[in-house]
């Protein structure tokens, strides 16, 4: 068995887990999220959220960040789940397909999506903030994730052409 064929080996199990990750991150936000709407103010003073002016705006601006979390949870899902159907074809030795070229250009679009919910939930941030108290979420600019997203169209490009090429040759066969 070859290092490549034992690192695809290893995808398998990897992903399966991440869907998992997912799913109880997921779960996590979805119960917070309800939480807030049963029992907001006693969740949110636990969550360090100090009663006074700004007080409805954090409660509205913490509830549409679950919110954003949990459509980030359904992005990371499609992704994952795009990811496994590409890791059974080239386990099958299948791996310049029509199908996967598809499936490449859905992650780049699903990563475009997840970063353009990173600007929404700075943007929530910046709202659910007050002079009082300033909410503290790390949502940082990165252009690594911009880059893969072009990566990933590029790449969804060559697999779109390498299954041409080979619906080509066996064509001529």
């Amino acid at each position: 068995m070859t290092k490549s064929t034992n690192a695809l080996a290893l995808t398998h199990p990897l992903l399966r887990g991440l869907v998992i990750l997912n799913s109880l991150y997921a779960l996590g936000i979805l119960t917070l999220f309800i939480a807030s709407l049963v029992a907001g103010e006693a969740l949110f003073r636990a969550l360090g959220v100090k009663p006074g002016a700004g007080w409805p705006q954090m409660i509205l601006g913490g509830r549409l960040i679950m919110l954003a979390g949990l459509a980030g949870a359904y992005v990371v899902h499609r992704i994952l789940r795009k990811l496994q159907d590409i890791v059974e074809t080239v386990s099958s030795g299948d791996s310049f397909v029509a199908d996967n070229a598809r499936r490449l250009q859905a992650i780049a679009w699903y990563v475009l999506a997840g970063e353009v919910l990173r600007l929404v939930i700075g943007a929530l941030v910046l709202f659910a903030s007050t002079p009082a108290q300033i909410l503290d979420v790390d949502v940082g600019f990165s252009l690594a994730p911009w880059l893969a997203v072009l990566l990933l169209f590029v790449l969804a490009r060559v697999f779109e052409q390498g299954a041409h090429m080979r619906t080509d040759l066996e064509g001529t066969v």
